[in-house]
């Protein structure tokens, strides 16, 4: 079994983070590099079990499946349903936690794959989806620049 993880902090309450990205057939609301999805057979996809499939093209590239969603500890969990990647067991989890700076955005995974194929998944994974998606969300999160006074612009 690998794990993979990554991780950011915002300067935003968790609440509102889980606002902007706990929406399992949203994520393509706030990553940069994932196409829209679509919820298949009219599922609620806020209820384990629905599945949303990614296609670029015309072509579905992979599925996944919601396994658990809580908003109430601001998480979800899904499985990769279909997929040209070739991992099996595939979990992954996108948190959000109180952190002293606002809020600590967790993305995991636990996976079983050949062990040199690892490199090439935690590139994917890891640094093409999910490093860009945590970034994406530093910037939408960003405080605003210092005004003049050494004050920010939002308050205080």
């Amino acid at each position: 079994m690998h794990t993979l993880t990554r991780t950011t902090v915002v300067t935003a309450a968790p609440d509102a983070v889980w606002q902007i990205i706990g929406r399992f057939g949203g994520l393509a609301d706030w990553h940069p590099l994932l196409p829209p999805s679509m919820i298949e057979d009219g599922a609620d996809p806020e209820t384990p079990g629905a599945v949303q499939a990614f296609s670029v093209n015309g072509q579905v590239v992979i599925r996944e499946r919601l396994l658990e969603k809580s908003d109430a500890r601001r998480m979800l969990s899904y499985t990769i349903h279909e997929s040209a990647v070739p991992v099996s067991d595939y979990v992954a989890t996108l948190s959000v936690h109180p952190h002293d700076a606002g809020a600590e955005i967790r993305w995991t995974a636990t996976y079983e794959a050949a062990d040199e194929l690892v490199p090439g998944i935690e590139k994917h994974f890891g640094d093409n989806v999910y490093a860009t998606g945590l970034n994406a969300l530093e910037e939408r999160f960003a405080r605003p620049a210092q005004g003049p006074s050494g004050k920010s612009s939002w308050g205080p």
